[in-house]
């Protein structure tokens, strides 16, 4: 059975780059029939909050990506230490004691020296006198003793992989000060979890090429990797700089529908069109990560403005119930309100004021060579109830009364009763319209 994972740290906002990976690995488990664990990772406990986790579960939650358990690494700190001793033990875990400047002062001379800047594993030749020494002035870090052979998998976008792990530097698994980092953390998660996929972004390669050879240390599965492009700004720009407006709780806000957006991500960067898809089986059904492509992926903020009104103006009142019951429309008019509101809004937000025009009416925009007409008009309006087809009948009798035609009958009322020159459907918006000069 899949087993996929979703894990962000609670150190900021959820941003699109973030909503990929996790779309990417909720779609193949749920596919599947399988399993989609969040999982926190908050060993950082200078940046980890409660309340950056609590956003990233509403967020995900408003989108539909619902979770079968959720994880904390910050509750498996005995286990992380467990996996380090049994690393250590079998020599593939060794302490190193160079500070930053020494490491830069040695990444500068190899790169001099036209050589890769690879760790030379120096700390590999101290004596215990000499480890001795040292931890007295400094504290030591641990990195993971690569095999200096090629690492080689079959990823599932970007096809058959290879990295010579003698051009890599063993990875640091833990800090000076005690704390985690992400590889050792999350390898012991994933063995432990049973992950069988990973699916996440192409900057993760040389990570992954290091994680095989430690799961495979620790006697675990090694699963199925795949590495989905990483997404850039409309020009190509990176979105680094941006990810403070793309962040999901911000979108939400502006009325990005949760489906246009989960529809835009599911195809952006394949060589599949961009679908509009109603629900998450829908979405689930069109999703192949085979056709997915390398190249840096462009996305632009704008283009979910149009699919939410798409959206929107296709959507069965169903999916908008809660909105109208928090305007306090009538049930009777729910229906009708419905069906004239969807084709003229962008987003739900637009809803209040439509049901204000509805409910109070507007000051009426009348010009001054209206002025008469307008007040002839109304005098010929039917009293409520209106149908359908009062605006019809309506602007039939107003005609022969007035000898008026096309846009000098039209537009005058169309200003007098809603305030605009462009709007709803007259003949859905008349009928429910309750304040029209009284009548």
């Amino acid at each position: 059975m899949t087993t996929t994972r979703f894990a962000p740290s609670p150190t900021g906002f959820l941003h699109i780059g973030n909503l990929r990976t996790a779309l990417f690995n909720w779609v193949i488990a749920r596919k599947s029939g399988g399993t989609f664990i969040l999982r926190l990772d908050d060993t950082d406990p200078t940046r980890s909050t409660v309340e950056f986790a609590d956003q990233i579960k509403r967020d995900l939650e408003w989108l539909g990506l619902t979770w079968d358990r959720v994880e904390t690494q910050s509750s498996r700190l005995d286990r992380y230490n467990a996996t380090a001793d049994e690393l250590r033990a079998s020599g593939r875990l060794y302490e190193c004691f160079e500070t930053p400047v020494e490491l830069d002062l040695k990444r500068k001379k190899q790169l001099n020296m036209r050589k890769p800047p690879v760790y030379d594993r120096s700390a590999l030749a101290l004596s215990d006198a000499e480890k001795d020494a040292l931890r007295a002035d400094r504290s030591g870090h641990w990195r993971f003793k690569l095999n200096r052979e090629r690492i080689e998998w079959n990823d599932g976008i970007l096809g058959d992989l290879s990295i010579d792990a003698a051009s890599v530097s063993d990875p640091v698994l833990i800090r000076g000060d005690g704390q985690f980092l992400y590889t050792l953390a999350s390898v012991c998660d994933d063995v432990d979890y049973g992950i069988t996929d990973v699916v996440r972004g192409s900057d993760h390669v040389t990570n992954t090429a290091t994680q095989i050879q430690i799961i495979e240390a620790l006697g675990g599965v090694v699963p199925a990797f795949a590495h989905h492009s990483l997404l850039t700004g409309p020009q190509g720009e990176g979105l680094s700089k941006r990810l403070g407006t793309l962040a999901l709780k911000d979108l939400r806000e502006q009325g990005v529908e949760p489906m246009a957006l989960l529809s835009h991500l599911a195809r952006l960067g394949s060589s599949d069109p961009i679908e509009l898809r109603q629900d998450m089986a829908d979405l689930i059904e069109g999703f192949d990560l085979s056709r997915f492509g390398s190249a840096p992926t462009k996305f632009d903020v704008a283009d979910l403005g149009p699919l939410s009104a798409k959206l929107l103006h296709s959507m069965d009142i169903s999916r908008v119930q809660a909105d109208l019951q928090a305007l306090e429309i009538p049930d009777a008019l729910a229906t009708p309100f419905w069906e004239m509101a969807r084709e003229n809004i962008e987003t739900r937000a637009d809803l209040s004021a439509l049901w204000a025009l509805c409910r109070d009416g507007v000051v009426p925009v009348i010009d001054a060579e209206d002025v008469d007409f307008v007040a002839k008009a109304l005098s010929l309006l039917p009293a409520s109830p209106r149908s359908n087809t009062t605006w019809k009948e309506w602007t039939t009798a107003v005609k022969e009364a007035t000898g008026r035609k096309g846009k000098g009958l039209f537009m005058p009322l169309r200003k007098a009763l809603t305030g605009m020159e462009h709007g709803p459907d007259m003949s859905k918006l008349l009928p429910l319209l309750q304040n029209i000069g009284g009548r």
